[in-house]
Order: structure tokens, then sequence, then C-alpha cells
């Protein structure tokens, strides 16, 4: 049996990673001891980069420093992203090849999506890591179905970057049918609807008896939980304006807020028919410099006018996707759910009504892509056998041809692995080299599609146009990684690419940046223990400041005085030091002069925890046993 590969589930808002043990697979909790960890970076002052839970906790307090939803960006122009960058509330800009990048202060440097992607796919492999007591060193990435190659390529590199090995980059829906069982199934057809984060995606599978084929798939990339959001947003910004005059969208902290919030009411309008937004001192009145507080009551059925449009489009690209398939709503077997949006009423309600039947929910949305991405692991390491996965590549690919035509090579929806080849010649009288141009996209002019590269294949003998013979051949590998090979069939002579998107990192830029994190790993190390032991210090003197406050007369003036100037010292530590030496050593003195108080300081921490009603109780006991002074016996009972 090979080693380990994790799945990982990359997600626009959070991310899971998963391992199969003993043939079964397991969610893996993260340092918080959290089995979900939201997909943001932050970065501190003292150049600390956090990730996860830490992160989002500083988001409100330092947005233009903390990004979230950078899946939105990876891969990316800044010309694609320019609506999406507005709304969030930390500096996109384009890099010196125009790729969408962020400028974060903190960090002193442009940082890239892939770098965001690369310190929450580290935090995954740490944890993974801790679990199973060994180095992982291979993964399983999940994309979305609708991905293009750039995307898929800056993914594999964010792996890369994060010290991992990705051995296979699989399509989301895909996963979430290993994680559903399809493969056990007998000739089922399975519809998966997955509305995640920041996309949109559906693919129709058919599968069993140890076969999963993917029929059609279909998604947009711009479509996800975060456009809910932010109609929230916009109508509690525009409905505040209304009232005061301010418009929010210009202060970045308070648009951060007002995410928060957003996400936080679309949660509870699942499970509840109306939810509060309370946001006290959201900003300043600039006429009266009072604060200003926003505070507004949304309903269920005011969300669902807000959103109906946005449901509706992922109905229309379900259409589209069981044309694909040649299939009607009424031949799909069941509909498996992925991602948090799909919590929504709204959305349940429109598929139940489309295809006539409940959606399956025997599986946690949050959690499904995951699992599936480390079955695919554990299929790969040869410790499961049983399995045969047929993917499809969710776009059209070709190159231009006479005319700025798009000549399609290998077709939207073609089963991958594949190798496809047409011969093509010349436009000119003797020409001697052709430029070729990769696409991808659906439309039949060239430029109008993705472009994902060119190369040059030069030294064909001159001849009149038509008469060169030039055989262009495309390869998708299982990762849906397409390697493209023109030849000239008289010479001999070829070129070929593999698809290296003109955006994203070079594996110059990549083995830079790892040089970089291995150069300076001991400090990285250091400043993460520097912050555990804070943590540690901190954890050991708020008990003792807090008795100091609430119960100061229950100890001597003497007590008080060395317990206060501990708590001082140590305050000063958590607050000053730089050297996890240092508060290592701060912490053995407070263990050392709390010892001295040790009984003490536990009764009183005791009696703080006491609820108001036990105390009365108590003190009429204490009275009782006062007026039995004299007797010899005692009342009591065993102590369990």
């Amino acid at each position: 049996m090979g080693e380990k590969i994790i799945g990982i589930d990359l997600g626009t808002t959070n991310s899971v990673v998963s391992v199969v043990v003993g043939g079964e697979p397991v969610v893996i909790q993260n340092q918080e001891g959290n089995r979900i960890t939201p997909s943001v970076v932050s970065w501190t002052k003292e150049k600390e980069i956090l990730v996860g839970e830490p992160a989002k906790r500083r988001a409100i307090l330092d947005p233009q420093n903390t990004v979230y939803e950078s899946k939105r960006f990876i891969g990316r122009k800044y010309e694609e992203v320019k609506d999406i960058a507005n709304k969030v509330s930390y500096k996109v800009v384009p890099d010196e090849k125009g790729d969408a990048a962020f400028d974060i202060p903190n960090a002193g440097k442009l940082v890239r999506p892939e770098e965001v992607g690369a310190h929450i796919l580290r935090k995954l492999k740490e944890a993974a890591e801790q679990y199973l007591g060994e180095e992982v060193k291979k993964a399983v990435i999940t994309v979305p179905a609708y991905f293009n190659e750039r995307q898929r390529q800056a993914t594999k590199m964010a792996g890369k970057l994060a010290g991992l090995e990705v051995v296979r980059v699989l399509n989301e829906p895909t996963a979430a049918a290993l994680a559903y069982g399809l493969d056990k199934k007998k000739e089922a057809k399975i519809l998966v609807y997955d509305f995640g984060g920041g996309t949109f995606d559906v693919s129709i599978l058919e599968g069993g008896d140890g076969v999963i084929e993917v029929k059609a798939t279909a998604g947009d990339a711009f479509l996800g939980g975060a456009n809910i959001d932010e109609r929230i947003m916009e109508w509690l910004i525009e409905e505040f304006k209304k009232e005061t005059g301010i418009d929010l969208r210009q202060d970045r902290t308070a648009l951060q807020r007002l995410k928060e919030a957003a996400e936080q009411a679309k949660k509870e309008l699942s499970f509840k028919m109306e939810t509060e937004i309370s946001l006290p001192f959201i900003t300043i009145d600039p006429e009266t410099k009072q604060p200003l507080h926003l505070q507004k009551k949304l309903t269920r059925a005011r969300l669902e006018q807000m959103i109906e449009d946005i449901v509706d489009r992922t109905i229309e690209i379900v259409k589209r996707a069981l044309a694909d398939a040649k299939l009607k709503p009424e031949d799909i077997d069941d509909i498996v759910l992925v991602g948090g949006s799909t919590r929504i009423p709204l959305v349940q309600k429109k598929i139940k009504e489309f295809f006539g039947k409940e959606p399956h929910k025997g599986v946690n949305p949050d959690e499904v892509v995951a699992v599936g991405a480390a079955i695919q692991g554990s299929i790969l390491s040869g410790e499961k056998k049983d399995v045969l996965l047929i993917d499809v590549t969710p776009l059209s690919l070709g190159i231009e041809t006479m005319g700025g035509a798009m000549t399609v090579l290998i077709p939207r929806n073609t089963p991958i692995p594949v190798r496809k080849c047409e011969t093509f010649t010349t436009v000119r009288d003797y020409q001697t080299e052709v430029e070729i141009k990769v696409y991808q996209g659906e439309s039949p002019i060239a430029k109008e599609n993705k472009f994902l590269g060119s190369f040059i294949l030069s030294g064909i003998p001159p001849a009149p146009r038509g008469v060169p013979q030039i055989e262009v051949c495309f390869d998708i590998d299982a990762d849906g990684i397409l390697h493209v090979t023109a030849k000239d069939k008289a010479t001999g002579k070829s070129q070929s690419i593999t698809i290296q998107p003109s955006s994203g990192l070079t594996e110059e830029e990549v083995q830079k940046m790892l040089e970089e994190y291995e150069k300076h790993k001991e400090e990285y190390e250091r400043k993460k223990k520097l912050v555990e032991l804070k943590n540690q210090l901190d954890q050991l003197v708020y008990p003792i400041e807090k008795l100091l406050r609430e119960a100061a007369d229950k100890f001597t003036p003497e007590e008080q005085k060395e317990l206060q100037q501990l708590v001082a010292e140590s305050r000063k530590v958590i607050d000053e030091a730089t050297e996890p030496e240092e508060v290592e050593k701060q912490i053995q003195k407070v263990q050392q002069i709390a010892g001295k108080y040790s009984e003490k300081l536990y009764k009183l921490a005791q009696e703080q925890a006491k609820t108001p009603e036990q105390k009365p109780q108590e003190k009429k006991d204490n009275e009782d046993k006062k007026d039995n002074k004299g007797d010899d016996a005692i009342d009591a009972k065993p102590v369990d």
C-alpha cells in the first residue's frame, strides 16, 4: 500500500481536509478543533501570517490586511474580476502581467491568490500530519467543474507552494458523487447541484458496479453564495443611505461588518422566518460627530424576493446540463446537494419544483467534497481498487484558424483523459512557419473565448498554400491539464506546449517562493511558537486578574501587591516579548507564584463560579451550622 494521499476541498468560504483510514473517510479537525477552516488569511504588523479562524476574527479590525474569498480571483486577469474587486474590503490590483493580485500593506508586497491558497493548504496539511502522525506529501485538491485551464494550473501551483504534490485536480461534483457512493449503486443517474461560496456547478453522472462516468457538466464561475451576501449588503447599504444620507461603500471596516452580518442573516433565515441585523456604531455622522447605528429586520420572504433571480439562474444551468446529457428531469434518480448555499429553503423548493422530488439529504453539504477527494486519493494510492472514474472536460478546446474562427478539437463534455488530432495547412504561399493559438470556450469566434497560450512551428519547407500538412494534437490528462503538439508531416519537425497560463506564477516564481519559505521556515515556526506561548500565558494570568478585580478583599495587602505585580509583568511580556524564551520564563514564574496560592485561588474560583441561587442557600446552611454548634454529631454524606 502506498503513502497516504489526503483530500482537500479548497473552498471559497471554507476549506476541509479528509483522509481514508481503514477503508473509511475521516474529516480531520484543524488546530482549533474544528472540521471546517475558514478560507481566510491575515497579515499582522509583526509580519505574522494567520490562517483560518484566527484570521477571520481580525477581518473587522484589520480589513485591508485580511483576505477572504481569494478563490474568486485565482488564475484570473484583473480585468475579468474588476466588479468583484470593488466589493471586497481589501485592495485588489493588477500585477505586472495584468493578473489579479492583492495589495496587502502588512505583507509589504503584492500577494497573489495562489499564495493565499498555499497558506490555507499548508494549515490543512499540518492538521493532517498531526492526525496521522506522519509527513504528508501528496493530495487530491478539488476545483469547480467549470474552472478553466488557468485556474486549474494556478490551484496546482498553490499546492506546490504549500509543499504538496497535487496528484489529481478533481472536479467538485465528481468528488461529491464518490462520497455519495454512486459506484456502489445499480445503474443510477444522479445530478450534483453544487452551490458554493463563489461558484455554481452542476454535473450529471451515471454509475454502477464500480464505474462512475460523468455525462455532462455546466456552471458559472461567478455565481455563488457570495452573490447572495452581496444582495443583502446592498439592501442594508441602501436602507441606511435612505435614513442617514451616508453611503457605507466607502468605509472598508463598515463593509467587512456588513459582509459578516449579511452572511449570518442568510444562515439564520435558512431556519427562521425573520432575523434582526444589528450593527451598533457602524459609522460616525460627519456633521454631528455622533455614532450611528444600523438596525434592520429581514424576513425570509424579503430575502427570497431579493435572490429569486440568482436561484433561477442555477436552474437554467441545470437545464443546460440535462440537454447536453440528452436527459429529462424525470431520468434523474437522485439530486445530491453540495455547498452551504443549498441549505437555503428557496433553493430546495426550486429544485423540488423542477425535478418533482425532494433532493437527497444523506450527505453533509460542507464536507462531502473533501470526503470524495479523500476517496479519490485512496484509489490513486492503491488502497481502494474497485472504482473507475471517468470525468469530462467542462469547456470546448480548439485553435484559431483562418478568419479568426475557433476550430474545436475537443468539444465540451468529452470524457478524459483524451487525445484528438486534426490536420491543418498554410493560408499563404511559401509560408515557412505557423503560430498555433489555443483557446477554450464555446464561441465560434476565437478571440471571444479564453486565450490559453500559443507557440510557433517553424522550418516548414516553402510550398504553395494548401500543400503543407500540419498535424495538431490536443492531449488532456486525468487532471484536465492540456498538452498541445504541432507536427509538420513532411519534415517530422514538431513543437509542443503544456498550457502554462500566460497569467499566474511561473515555475521560477514558485521555486523562488518555496526557497523564501524554506529560508524563513525557522522564523515562521518561532513566531508561531511565540503566539502559542503568549496565549498560554494569557490563559494562566486571566483567572488571577479576574479574582483580583472581583474578590481583592480575600487577599492580604502583601498578597495583592505580589499578584498585581505578577499580572502587570505578564501583560508586559504578552505585549512586548519577541522571543519564545522570554514568555516561557514568565510562564514558569506565574506557575511558581500561583502554586503558593493554589488552594486559595481554587476556592475563590469555585466561589466565583457559583450561581446567585446557590449562594443564599449556602449562607443559610452556614447559619444552620452555627445554630447547631454544640452538637456532637455532624450531618454528612459520603462524597460520590
